[in-house]
């Protein structure tokens, strides 16, 4: 199937996948070849595209997923990269994160920026 993964800072991903498996707010997800037609909300988590040349992760910070005959599209509000991750940037952020929510656990913006950072440092080591 053909698959396009844009962010607003470029296309992270044009090309021909096997499978694709991204969360979304209900949960994770999976995409075969002629999935039915499906529309959702990204939530923060990972994405795994199945290439022909292995499997690439990708972090992603909400979005949306589209599937329209054998094609996926996904348009991520903001998505890196494995290979784009700066790890010690991201624990320095888990660690911020973790400090607000010590703080005030209902810190709505504290938990989404503990999520994102948890996710860049899981995909970096997948990496």
């Amino acid at each position: 199937m053909q698959v396009e993964f844009v962010s607003p800072e470029a296309v992270l991903f044009s090309g021909e996948c096997s499978q694709v498996v991204t969360r979304t707010v209900d949960g994770d997800i999976a995409f075969l070849n002629n999935h039915a037609a499906f529309i959702g909300a990204l939530d923060i988590g990972q994405a795994q595209l199945w290439a022909t040349d292995g499997v690439i992760s990708l972090a992603i910070n909400g979005g949306f997923v589209e599937v329209s005959g054998n094609a996926v599209t996904i348009l991520s509000d903001g998505a890196m990269a494995a290979g784009d991750i700066d790890l010690s940037e991201a624990e320095s952020d888990l660690t911020v994160a973790e400090e607000a929510l010590s703080s005030d656990a209902d810190d709505v913006d504290a938990a989404n920026a503990k999520k994102w950072a948890e996710t860049r440092i899981q995909v970096a080591a997948s990496s």
